[in-house]
Order: structure tokens, then C-alpha cells, then sequence
């Protein structure tokens, strides 16, 4: 993919290199929400925030809050005006008409120096109510909460075991199976780490490892750079993306350094272009982010503790597209069917669902889940997600692009998972055979040295 240019507006390139903005800055009403919307079309706005089951009247708490700053500003502007004509006239005057002025002037300096504050004070109440409006949703995106989503297909037949093994036969879960190949190892991971950490060894690390790399080629095809990113980023990136929000407590941060670990490669991409001005005439700028991803699970008490399903690290490749405006429904589409690709090239029967508003989060305006089928459980898992977060992040993280017509404005940012450790807990379950062997997809052979089958230990691979 040939390198895109960037233009850098807060300094020239030195010897080092371009230079590099500086922090960005999130305290202003304008980098949070979209202002003419929400001034011209509350009523959108507030039907965004039934659909996800938030609170409507913060629509009108930052109407207010941004009225009260309006109006102290343009009372700040005509006494400034004020102030600067006394100005003139204070310079030309002389004797007991200059001090009337002088005093006058001192007045006035300190109305000024009111008016700022009340307009800084409303700005301030009003940037943090509206951190608190998620990313408008989309026309069609099903209302509700977790289980109000909508099956847009299935692709894919899950197996019938008992036809091919008869009605006796036990479907093993992926632990079992994963135990079975010596692939996976929870046991020794809750001894080191504690619950919901554990070990991929042998198969199992070669496993992941070619599923993350069949995810890397197919995003090379697409157009995508593939990227090795940080994985702690700074507490302005993070809640730039919206990921400090109602969710906060699902994000392990390390107090003493003042960092976040990232749940998501998402987090660190969406803040590697923040604070700059992006050429996005040639189409979306597409990364491809590796890397090791961390999540408390504080919510989820209880649930899915056996095996790997639900753990607090793993590993993911995640695609990553700035695009315009536009473009953002189109690429959102594409990313979805790169999902497929995937899944496809695996071999997993799966769903699509079109995810219900209240289970969005706070940054996507729609989002739609791949859920593969889980044989043990007999239910679907959702293995990907990609979300279309339209200007919501751009706006916070400062990414802007200049269209042909010379405005600067906000760019989209869409994600998508391509591959996770997850997706190895499918993988065993549905390929699995009689014996506790599992055949090994086809699209991912050439990964693993062409072995066809994994034999339980004891027996050599094939």
C-alpha cells in the first residue's frame, strides 16, 4: 500500500522528521459533539438516546449549558469591543477625564474577566454532559438492549454429530479438545495469573499464530498496513474513543504511570492519526492492528468460565479505516465482508446479527456481530464485531481531513475484528472428529506446515 500524506498543522518538518502535534486537546464543546446537529435537530439526538436506553433530557441539560456559554460569549465579545474603543479614547484624554476612563477601563477588565469564566464554566458543564450522549445511531438500527437484535442470515450448516457418529456421541467442548491435544492449558494459567488466564502451548500457539497470520494476508489483499501497536496508551486516547465511559471498570489502568491497557488494538489506532489533517482523496486510510489485548470482564461474573470463551488477555487482529463521512456506510459493509472471509476460510457456520442500540457502546453508531456456532453449548458465539463510529471519535481525538471544496472537517472511523484467540474455541469445537482429533480448516493449512489433522497427545499429528 503506498504511503498516504499526511499534513501536520501545528508545525513545519524539522530534521527528525515531520513534527508531531501536540496533545490533544478534548475539553471543548465543538471536539465532542456534533454542534450543528444537536442545535438544529435535537429531537434526532434525543431519539438516538431512547433507542439506547439513555437518558433524553441530556440533550436539552447541554442545549442549556451551551446557550448560557453563547450568550456569555457574545456579552464577553461587545464589552472586549467596548474595551478596546475605551482603549483609544483613554490615550488621547487628559487629567481628571483620563482617570474617569482609567476607572471605567478597570471596570470593565473585570466584567470581561467575568464574562470569560461564566462562558469557560458553561463550556465546561456542557462538554461533560454531552461526553455522556453516545454516537447517534443509524436509520434502522433495532432499539433495545442485549437480546433485542435483529438475524440479518446464516451462512454455513452447523454439523449433525449424531448423523455422523451416531446418537451416542458426546460433542466435546473446546476445552476438552484443547486439554485432549495438550493445546491448552487453564490450570497452570490460574496458578500463575489467576482465573481466566492460561496457556496456548505447542498446536495451540501454532494455532493462534496461524489464524492471526491468515488474518494479516487477507488484510494485505484488502489494502490494509499491517501495524504492531502499543497496547498502554495515554488516558486522552482512551477516552477519546469513547472506552471511559459506563464502562470504565473493564479497563485494567496502571495508576503509577497515569496509562490504560487497551482491550483492543482499535484504541491505539484510532489515536495514531489524533491532532493531524488527513489526504484522503486516493479512498480510506486502512490498518491492520496486532496485538496483545487486556480486559477486567468486571461484568461478567459468572459467566462463560470454563475454557478460554471469556479471559482477561488474548490476542486479535482488528481493522482499522479512516474514511469520509460518505464513504463510512460503504466501508463499514466491506469490513463486515472481509469478517466473512474469515470466517469462511475456516469453516464455521455463523450468523449475522445487526446489534440493538442499547448494546452498541457509547462510540458506534451501528454495529454488526459474526456469531459462530458453538456445538457444546448449542448456541452462537460471537467471534467478530465491527462498528461504524461515523465522527464520534474523530471529533474527540482532533482527525480531520480537507475535502475538495477546502473545508476541514472530521473524518469516520470504523473497526472490525479479523481474527482472536476466540475464534480457536470454534475452530476445535466444529472441526472436531469421533476420537478427539480435529481436522484442520483448509484455509488455514498452509499455515501450520500443511498438517491436515491434530491427534490427541499421544498420537502424531497429520
Amino acid at each position: 500500500m503506498p504511503v498516504r500524506r499526511v499534513r501536520y498543522p501545528f508545525g513545519a518538518a524539522d530534521a527528525a522528521g515531520p513534527r508531531r502535534p501536540p496533545a490533544v486537546a478534548v475539553g471543548r464543546l465543538g471536539g465532542v459533539i456534533d454542534l450543528k446537529l444537536l442545535r438544529q435537530d435535537p429531537d434526532v439526538v434525543r431519539a438516538s438516546q431512547v433507542a439506547r436506553g439513555d437518558d433524553p433530557a441530556l440533550v436539552d441539560q447541554v442545549l442549556d449549558a451551551d446557550a448560557r456559554r453563547r450568550a456569555a460569549l457574545t456579552d464577553f465579545e461587545s464589552l472586549r469591543a467596548e474595551q478596546k474603543a475605551l482603549g483609544k479614547k483613554v490615550a488621547s484624554a487628559q487629567g481628571e477625564e483620563k482617570q474617569a476612563l482609567l476607572a471605567h477601563a478597570k471596570q470593565l477588565a473585570e466584567q470581561v474577566k467575568a464574562l470569560q469564566a461564566d462562558a469557560d464554566a458553561a463550556d465546561e458543564l456542557a462538554t461533560e454532559l454531552a461526553r455522556r450522549i453516545g454516537n447517534v445511531v443509524e436509520d434502522g438500527v433495532p432499539a433495545g438492549g442485549e437480546d433485542d437484535y435483529v438475524v440479518l442470515r446464516h451462512e454455513g450448516t452447523p454439523r449433525d454429530f449424531a448423523a455422523e457418529y451416531g446418537a451416542e456421541f458426546a460433542v466435546r467442548d473446546h476445552l476438552e479438545l484443547g486439554e485432549g491435544l495438550r493445546a491448552i492449558d487453564t490450570e497452570r494459567g490460574a496458578k500463575v495469573s489467576g482465573a481466566r488466564f492460561y496457556y496456548l502451548t505447542g498446536i495451540g500457539a501454532r494455532l493462534e499464530l496461524a489464524l492471526l497470520n491468515a488474518a494479516v494476508d487477507l488484510a494485505l489483499q484488502a489494502g490494509f498496513t499491517p501495524v504492531i501497536t502499543p497496547t498502554l496508551v495515554k488516558p486522552e486516547v482512551m477516552a477519546g474513543t469513547g472506552f471511559l465511559g459506563a464502562h470504565a471498570d473493564e479497563i485494567y489502568r496502571l495508576e503509577a504511570d497515569d496509562l490504560y491497557l487497551v482491550g483492543t488494538s482499535e484504541v491505539a489506532l484510532a489515536g495514531y492519526h489524533s491532532g493531524e489533517i488527513l489526504d484522503l482523496s486516493g479512498g480510506p486510510l486502512r490498518y491492520a492492528g496486532w496485538s496483545a489485548c487486556y480486559r477486567r470482564e468486571a461484568g461478567s461474573y459468572g459467566k462463560d468460565t470454563r475454557g478460554i470463551i471469556r479471559v482477561h488477555q488474548f490476542h486479535k487482529v482488528e481493522a482499522f479505516s479512516y474514511t469520509t463521512v460518505e464513504d463510512a456506510a460503504d466501508e463499514h459493509r466491506r469490513i463486515l465482508g472481509w469478517e466473512e472471509q474469515m470466517l469462511q476460510l475456516v469453516g464455521l457456520p455463523y450468523r449475522v446479527i445487526d446489534t440493538a442500540a442499547g448494546d452498541l457502546g457509547s462510540s458506534a453508531a451501528r454495529k454488526f456481530d459474526c456469531e459462530a456456532w458453538l456445538p457444546s453449548q448449542q448456541r452462537y458465539l460471537e467471534l467478530t464485531s465491527t462498528s461504524n463510529c461515523t465522527t464520534f471519535q474523530a471529533r474527540r481525538l482532533g482527525v480531520r481531513e480537507r475535502t475538495a471544496e477546502g473545508e476541514v472537517r472530521p473524518v469516520a472511523t470504523l473497526n472490525g475484528t479479523l481474527a482472536t484467540t476466540r475464534w480457536i474455541v470454534a475452530i476445535l469445537e466444529n472441526h472436531q472428529q469421533a476420537d478427539g482429533s480435529v481436522r484442520v480448516p483448509e484455509g488455514l493449512r498452509p499455515y501450520l506446515g500443511g498438517l491436515e489433522v491434530l491427534e490427541p497427545a499421544g498420537g502424531a499429528s497429520r
